[in-house]
């Protein structure tokens, strides 16, 4: 390992990796590159536990990053994934209203789904039966996005991982201990390295990583847990497309709803619970006191002054713990799902979710900072695997300013 590098990236997710190989594709190789990651191999968090949906960016208000970079990025990853072999499927996407107190955010997302031009169908109840007989037709519509296409986002690190080998020095199972900004060095397993430029892009750790650097003290995280349940191979419930809810606006999450893989299995999820610790995924993994007690903390705010309507958001997350109450929820979607038709998944994964200490709301948009020559990447949350790319290049280009 050099004692400089040109670039330093901190974190291997879809991020990381995208800024490199953007960093790499804007110099023509002629650079170098230092990717630091903490876990031995990619893929053990956010990104490799993506559900691979290239989104449509329906779901982000006019002028927000994440509507700006989802068609740009999913069109990209597309291609990526059809120029590298990476099997995608087309299966297409229902936004399905169950009740009348969906009707404002319906015409929200259909509006916008209309005024940017995505490929988009309004369907009646004809129709949505047609392309789902076991979707709930109460509302007698539904807006239908054609095109949506699913990506194995496991193959994607991968293979960005092959193409990235030759050009950038990968430091597994590696953090950085103390930083020096104003000299423009970090030290790695007792070594002062000095940089160029830096990346921050530690997802779940991000703002501790970014307190390293005296930078972003006002934001924390809050992990939000997802879980997902199986569609078992015995049930007589077929899922042909994705269907999702009506989503509350107010909050960041999409609620729970169907996903077909490219390996043709159904899950319904996820949920979306808030957790005590960064990486817990089962049990008390990873849960550390004082993080904890910080966590608890914010949590206990939100919920008391109720911020941007947090309390109803968290008592309906509550309804969804336990199977019962999850298939309550999903039968919102598909009425005739019952307990026998689904079991427990392993899928489960962690949403890094950024929220401001100040106003205690939750950050909904992406959100970069520049601190002279380093760049930290704050909230790379859903749907960042669609924008990564497109993401990768609006950074780079902040970065050179």
């Amino acid at each position: 390992m050099k004692n400089y590098y040109d670039n330093i990236i901190i974190g291997g997710g879809i991020i990381g990796l995208s800024i490199a190989r953007e960093i790499i594709k804007k110099n023509d190789s002629k650079t170098s590159i230092l990717l630091i990651e903490k876990e031995s191999k990619l893929g053990l968090h956010a990104s490799g536990r993506n559900s691979g949906v290239l989104h449509s960016g329906v779901y982000y208000s006019e002028g927000s990053e994440k509507a700006k970079h989802c068609y740009r990025g999913s069109m990209e990853m597309h291609n990526f994934c059809l120029d590298n072999g990476i099997s995608i499927k087309k299966i297409g996407k229902i936004i399905l209203p169950t009740s009348i107190q969906d009707e404002e955010g319906f015409n929200v997302l259909l509006s916008r789904a209309t005024s940017r031009k995505n490929n988009v169908e309004l369907l009646d109840k004809q129709q949505l039966v047609e392309l789902e007989p076991f979707a709930n037709p109460a509302m007698e519509k539904a807006i239908y996005f054609p095109n949506t296409i699913v990506v194995n986002s496991g193959l994607v690190i991968s293979k960005l991982y092959e193409i990235l080998c030759n050009n950038v020095r990968f430091e597994f199972g590696s953090e950085i201990t103390s930083t020096d900004p104003e000299k423009s060095i970090v030290v790695l397993k007792e070594k002062k390295i000095k940089y160029g430029k830096l990346y921050n892009c530690s997802g779940q750790n991000i703002d501790k990583v970014a307190g390293q650097f005296g930078a972003s003290k006002q934001y924390t995280m809050i992990p939000i847990k997802g879980t997902y349940y199986k569609l078992k191979d015995n049930s007589n419930i077929t899922i042909n497309h994705l269907i999702y809810p009506v989503p509350d606006l107010n909050v960041p999450f999409l609620g729970i709803h169907t996903l077909n893989t490219t390996q043709d299995e159904t899950y319904f999820g996820p949920s979306a619970m808030p957790v005590f610790g960064r990486e817990q995924y089962r049990y008390f993994d990873s849960i550390k006191v004082k993080g904890a007690i910080n966590i608890a903390r914010n949590l206990s705010m939100l919920y008391l002054k109720d911020i941007d309507g947090f309390r109803k958001y968290a008592n309906n997350e509550v309804k969804n713990f336990g199977k019962s109450g999850f298939v309550k929820s999903v039968r919102r979607l598909i009425p005739s799902l019952t307990n026998h038709d689904i079991s427990k998944s392993e899928k489960v994964g962690i949403r890094a979710q950024l929220i401001n200490k100040k106003t205690l709301k939750f950050e909904m948009d992406f959100l970069v900072e520049r601190q002279d020559n380093v760049v930290h990447v704050l909230n790379a949350v859903s749907p960042a695997f669609t924008c990564s790319f497109s993401i990768a290049k609006s950074i780079l280009e902040y970065s050179d300013k």
